[in-house]
């Protein structure tokens, strides 16, 4: 990890397994996440992350390896678990409960309960007090969910794929709040996501998982400074300087192109250099992995 981050790990897994009878969800992963971040986790279908996040949030139990959360194990008791807040998929409420009750319901279970917090969000968000949650639209019941978990005061938020069935401008502002809450609250978020556009828009912190492997982790800023696009006539990538590590590569009968990762500068004069964007970077790792083309991911890539 590069200067200027904390090493303070909120979640560190290592040799980490789930399985359900014979089907491993979750095989040899090993990460370490660092505190501050706003982390997105991304990666193909059946790449583990919900099976991460649960374990991470103590609905589940490992079958092999460890995980520490927030420097201890997985939160089982209220004290522990009053640090960590987690956001299943779907934004789950309870349909039949008006919003008052969420609210009533979260100052009952959460002993570090923010009230002020919890009111302040409703009104900002002109939600009705008195409406069943299941009458709220789907952008909405994502913002109630949203403000039961900050309103816990957790230092640590766990959101599994939060608005992937949100629409656009209800994506947006969900994301517009969760930035605010990180900033004024210092929170430590991990976010699982398929929508590589909203990882950009929000995550500072990138960790690819594909087989349950972490195939690329670190700051964004980092990783992007430090992949390019190398494109010139059709070569062996076997010749290229040792410091480069090639990522991908796609020829024609005439032409190379490569993905590299590289901290030294590209000097031969052969290549054009160019920058890459998150979404090829992350494909890069995910092809690499699975050892197939990009067309085989269910990775949407949404503006």
């Amino acid at each position: 990890m590069s200067g200027g981050y904390s090493m303070t790990a909120v979640l560190e897994a290592r040799g980490l397994g789930k399985r359900y009878r014979r089907l491993w969800a979750l095989s040899d992963c090993t990460l370490s996440i660092p505190a501050g971040h706003i982390v997105g986790l991304v990666g193909p279908n059946g790449a583990g992350k919900t099976t991460l996040l649960n374990l991470a949030a103590g609905l589940l139990a490992p079958t092999t390896g460890t995980i520490e959360v927030l420097g201890g194990p997985a939160p089982v008791s209220p004290a522990e678990l009053a640090r960590v807040g987690f956001l299943a998929q779907d934004s789950p409420v309870y349909a039949g409960l008006p919003v008052a009750d969420h609210l009533a319901l979260g100052a009952r279970l959460n002993p570090r309960w923010d009230e002020e917090l919890a009111r302040g969000r409703i009104d900002r968000l002109d939600l009705d007090l008195g409406q069943k949650a299941g009458k709220l639209s789907g952008g909405q019941r994502a913002q109630l969910a949203l403000t039961l978990a900050i309103a816990k005061r957790p230092e640590l938020l766990l959101l599994d794929e939060p608005v992937a069935s949100l629409d656009p401008l209800a994506r947006r502002e969900f994301l517009q709040d969760l930035m605010e809450a990180v900033a004024e609250q210092g929170l430590s978020v991990v976010l699982s996501s398929h929508l590589v556009a909203d990882l950009e828009r929000v995550c500072d912190y990138l960790i690819v998982l594909v087989g349950s492997r972490v195939r690329v982790a670190g700051p964004v800023e980092d990783l992007l400074a430090t992949h390019h696009l190398l494109s010139g006539p059709r070569r062996d990538p076997d010749t290229l300087p040792a410091g480069q590590q090639v990522i991908s590569a796609s020829h024609t009968d005439r032409q190379t192109t490569l993905l590299v990762r590289t901290s030294d500068p590209v000097l031969d004069p052969a290549w054009t250099v160019s920058e890459v964007g998150l979404e090829d970077l992350v494909l890069a790792y995910m092809s690499q992995a699975a050892g197939r083309g990009r067309r085989n991911h269910h990775l949407e890539v949404q503006k």
